[in-house]
């Protein structure tokens, strides 16, 4: 009798279906898809109505349409900030609230035993953020060009993709953190409010840096290092940047900073993924 080859042996608990479980994977994304759709009224109906009603309080009520921020009108300077906006908060949404939903109904084991990597659960969760991210955005870009405000101009469309991307990655990197870190629904909530938040609204989304040195007295005082520093401001700059064609700092500073940062985050998810902390208790 020939002896069994002890090179082909599984061991219990080893991966036996290749180095990509590429059917794995894709089912983990469409599951992903598949939750926020099947309450697209709430997902991407509400967050669209919300945009555009900002809009219309700030371009219209307040006579916005009137005022010129650089050298373009408000409208065109005020629709691509709130569209990033729209699509950093949801992003961040869907992922922290998938984690935090399945941690608290008890369903987390459904993604942890099948055979996903760790690496593979960090794609199939940030791609489902970054679809709806990416989502909104195309359905609020759609939003303000049929509305009669010349509210839309693009001068740098691979800006504009680079941009929505990059920040659909890190807001779903962020909230998929959030997620394994909360043990409740009101520790995502302290997250959106006081970090999320904020950092969005405080980072460009209603008005330029130079409007805001012109209202300080010429200088930006604490708020300029603190941008300087803060990866939403590149963020938000950079995609309005793709619209207009104008921006507050360096573009290209501003793709460095948020690809080391998606880098630095994945690498942190991926980590705790791999060591199940918060997951496996």
């Amino acid at each position: 009798m020939h002896e069994p080859n002890e090179s082909v042996i599984q061991q219990p608990g080893s991966r036996r279906i290749g180095r990509i479980n590429g059917l794995g994977l894709w089912t983990l994304y469409e599951k992903e898809v598949r939750r926020f759709m099947k309450v697209w009224m709430q997902t991407i109906g509400a967050p669209a109505v919300q945009a555009i009603l900002f809009f219309v309080i700030f371009a219209v009520v307040l006579g916005g349409s009137d005022r010129v921020v650089t050298s373009v009108s408000y409208t065109l300077f005020l629709a691509p900030g709130l569209i990033i906006m729209s699509l950093l908060q949801n992003a961040f949404a869907n992922t922290s609230s998938s984690m935090i939903i399945a941690k608290v109904q008890g369903t987390l084991v459904d993604v942890l035993m099948p055979p996903l990597s760790p690496m593979e659960m960090t794609l199939g969760y940030v791609a489902g953020g970054v679809t709806r991210g990416l989502l909104i955005a195309l359905v609020l870009i759609g939003c303000f060009a049929l509305l009669p405000l010349n509210a839309v101009m693009i001068s740098h469309p691979l800006v504009i993709v680079y941009f929505a991307f990059a920040s659909a990655m890190m807001l779903s990197l962020m909230g998929l953190l959030t997620g394994i870190w909360a043990e409740k629904f009101d520790h995502v909530a302290t997250i959106t409010n006081f970090v999320v938040g904020p950092l969005t609204l405080l980072s460009g989304t209603f008005y330029s840096l130079d409007r805001l040195k012109e209202k300080m007295g010429g200088s930006a005082g604490l708020m300029e290092p603190l941008l300087a520093w803060n990866p939403f401001f590149y963020m938000i700059d950079g995609f309005r940047y793709g619209f207009i064609g104008e921006s507050d700092s360096n573009i290209a500073t501003g793709m460095v900073v948020v690809a080391l940062v998606n880098a630095a985050l994945w690498l942190l998810v991926w980590y705790v993924l791999k060591t199940g902390w918060r997951l496996k208790n």
